[in-house]
C-alpha cells in the first residue's frame, strides 16, 4: 500500500473521528438544552398552579367560616328564645299562656339541638395549610430539578472540546435560581 494512502486514511478517519464527536458533543447540548427548557417551564407551572389554587382554597375556607359564623349565630338565637320563653313562664297569667311558653321552649329546644353544628373550619384551616406547603415545596423541587439541569448543561457546554466547537450565542451558560436578598433571615411570625 502507498504511503499516500495510509496518510488519506488517516486523516480521513480523523476527520471521520472528529466529526462524530462534534455532532455527538452538539446533540448532547441540544439536548440538554430542551431538557433545561422543559424544567424551567415545570417551575413555571408549579407557579401557576399556586397562582390559580390558593385563591380559590382561601374563598372556599373563609366561606365554610362564614357559614359557622352563621350557624353558631342561629344557634345562639335559638338559646335566647329558649331564656325569652322561660321568662314568659314566670310571667304566664292563664294556663294557655303556659302552654303556649312550653311549645315555644319545645320548639327552641329541637332547634338548638338539630342546628347544633360541628366545628369544621378549623380542619379548612389545617387543610388550607397543608396545600399551601405542599404547593411550595412542589415549587421548591421544580426549582431544585431546574438548578441540576442547569448545573448539567453548563458544565457541558463549559467542557474543553466543547467550549472550542459550540457556538457561545446558540449555546449561552444559564443563571439558576438564587435566593432573594434577605431571605436568609428567618421571617417573624406573629399574630
Amino acid at each position: 500500500m502507498k504511503p499516500i494512502y495510509v496518510v488519506l486514511a488517516a486523516v480521513g478517519a480523523l476527520l471521520l473521528f472528529l466529526f462524530l464527536g462534534y455532532y455527538n458533543m452538539y446533540n448532547k447540548a441540544v439536548g440538554l438544552q430542551e431538557g433545561l427548557d422543559e424544567k424551567f417551564a415545570n417551575v413555571q407551572s408549579a407557579y401557576q398552579r399556586r397562582a390559580d389554587l390558593i385563591p380559590n382554597l382561601l374563598n372556599t375556607v373563609k366561606a365554610a367560616a362564614q357559614n359557622e359564623k352563621d350557624i353558631l349565630t342561629q344557634v345562639t338565637q335559638a338559646r335566647t328564645g329558649i331564656t325569652q320563653a322561660s321568662e314568659g313562664i314566670k310571667n304566664a297569667k292563664t294556663p294557655e299562656d303556659l302552654e303556649l311558653m312550653g311549645r315555644k321552649i319545645n320548639t327552641a329546644i329541637n332547634l338548638a339541638y338539630e342546628a347544633y353544628p360541628q366545628i369544621r373550619s378549623t380542619e379548612n384551616f389545617s387543610q388550607f395549610q397543608n396545600q399551601l406547603e405542599g404547593t411550595e415545596n412542589r415549587i421548591k423541587t421544580e426549582r431544585d430539578r431546574y438548578n441540576e439541569a442547569v448545573k448539567e448543561y453548563n458544565t457541558h457546554i463549559r467542557g474543553f472540546f466543547a467550549r472550542f466547537f459550540l457556538n457561545g450565542e446558540e449555546f449561552p451558560r444559564k443563571e439558576g435560581f438564587t435566593a432573594a436578598a434577605g431571605s436568609e433571615i428567618s421571617p417573624k411570625v406573629s399574630f
